[in-house]
């Protein structure tokens, strides 16, 4: 098994190689996606790769260890949601350094797990900065897909959010905002219980997330 996997591997790397884009790895370097190995390689042929294996546990997780841009994209890809236990879950979410691996590996894989909502609000009340901004991503998405909170979640998925829009890191606050707003612009009602929540917040104009407070509101208030 362990020399199917690694010559699974040396094929997926030699098509990686093939597929090269030395202009694309050198943009997201100038973007600050640094990697210690990034060929470059776009989602569409990141895509077309990962169907050539399918859903295999042992390959994903191979993948995942070999530390190389476009790796960590298919292993999420391929990883089958059934044997991706939670204590696997977050092992890979601390592994997580970067904005492109969190929102892709949130995509392909971490909500489509059965787990998901749950792992969700544990991850946003961790600490480490990438585990906050995935499970904000987690939650951006199941709301989008029509996924609801009863008023306890909602509660908890509001004061968690706050603290992340003004805890100061980037990725958490922004990622934060946009659950918040996929949650506001769900339907009227969950709209004006967020409305509400915020106007109930004692902040002033030089609040440090006053901004993007702000622009929550205006979302929610246009979109109807």
């Amino acid at each position: 098994m362990e020399d199917q996997i690694t010559e699974q591997i040396r094929e997926i790397k030699s098509d990686l190689r093939l597929a090269m884009n030395g202009v694309a790895s050198q943009s997201m370097t100038e973007k600050g996606l640094r990697y210690r190995l990034n060929f470059g390689v776009e989602l569409p042929r990141l895509k077309e790769i990962a169907q050539k294996y399918g859903q295999d546990h042992r390959l994903a997780q191979a993948l995942w260890k070999e530390n190389i841009r476009e790796s960590k994209i298919l292993a999420g890809m391929i990883q089958p949601t059934d044997s991706f236990l939670p204590e696997i879950a977050d092992i890979w979410v601390e592994q997580i350094d970067n904005i492109e691996i969190a929102e892709l590996t949130s995509m392909n894989l971490f909500c489509r797990l059965p787990y998901a909502p749950a792992k969700a609000f544990q991850w946003i009340a961790g600490e480490e900065e990438f585990m906050q901004t995935c499970g904000f991503l987690i939650i951006a998405r199941l709301l989008g897909k029509g996924a609801e909170m009863n008023e306890r979640a909602r509660d908890e998925f509001f004061d968690q959010a706050l603290a992340a829009v003004q805890g100061g890191l980037y990725n958490p606050a922004k990622t934060a905002a946009l659950s918040l707003k996929r949650y506001g612009t769900q339907n009227r009602e969950n709209g004006q219980a967020l409305i509400d929540y915020l106007a109930g917040l004692e902040m002033g104009p030089e609040a440090p997330y006053a901004v993007l407070v702000d622009d929550i509101k205006n979302e929610i208030e246009s979109f109807f």
